[in-house]
């Protein structure tokens, strides 16, 4: 073997030196604990998907619209305070692509991309807007008055775009659309509301 060409001579055994012990007893917590948070982070995005979808079981025909009340939006709301703005985000978007391709997760057990046409579909393209919203304006050791406020705000953008569907659906103006698709939710929506508020307050964010 020539001299200085770096390699060992013929016969020799190569040496390869062995990692420190200390970084290993650093590097496999930390990974560890990553590993963790992104398998909880999965957890919380599956579990509201599936409670909104849950929620749309809970469900109360009004003879005046065609649009139903029932118990999805208290989950959005749920979802921001508790997962964040991403995940709650991908919790609605994930909740209404179970919908899409076939799923019987939507009001009254439907399913499938026309109810994005309908009448609910403007209460549907807003959940992962509202959930992410309230995830992003609410944080640890947020006040009451706070998420009151947040979480308002939250479902009357839920109410506006819902309406905004009902008008489109229907081909009526915006006061029959507002009767139709914003005032009746209004009490069920302030109710709504209180109880997310009270998740707030009695269990403060540790996200």
């Amino acid at each position: 073997m020539p001299p200085g060409s770096g390699l060992p001579p013929s016969g020799a055994t190569a040496t390869i030196p062995a990692m420190n012990p200390s970084i290993l007893s650093i590097t496999a917590p930390a990974l560890s604990r990553i590993e963790v948070r992104a398998a909880d982070r999965a957890a919380g995005i599956v579990a509201f998907a599936l409670l909104t979808a849950l929620g749309a079981f809970v469900r109360i025909p009004l003879p005046f619209t065609p649009v139903p009340v029932t118990l999805q939006t208290f989950f959005v709301l749920a979802a921001g305070i508790y997962l964040g703005s991403r995940d709650a985000a991908l919790s609605q978007t994930g909740y209404l692509a179970l919908g899409a391709v076939g799923l019987p997760v939507f009001a009254g057990g439907g399913a499938g991309m026309g109810h994005f046409l309908g009448p609910t579909g403007g209460y549907l393209i807003a959940f992962p807007l509202a959930a992410a919203f309230v995830g992003a304006a609410l944080r640890p050791a947020a006040s009451a008055a706070r998420a009151t406020a947040v979480c308002a705000s939250a479902t009357l953008l839920i109410l506006v775009l819902g309406a905004a569907g009902v008008a489109a659906f229907l081909n009526v103006g915006a006061e029959r659309a507002f009767a139709l698709g914003v005032l009746p939710f209004l009490p069920g929506g302030a109710i709504k509301v209180a109880a997310a508020v009270g998740l707030v307050v009695r269990a403060p964010l540790a996200r």
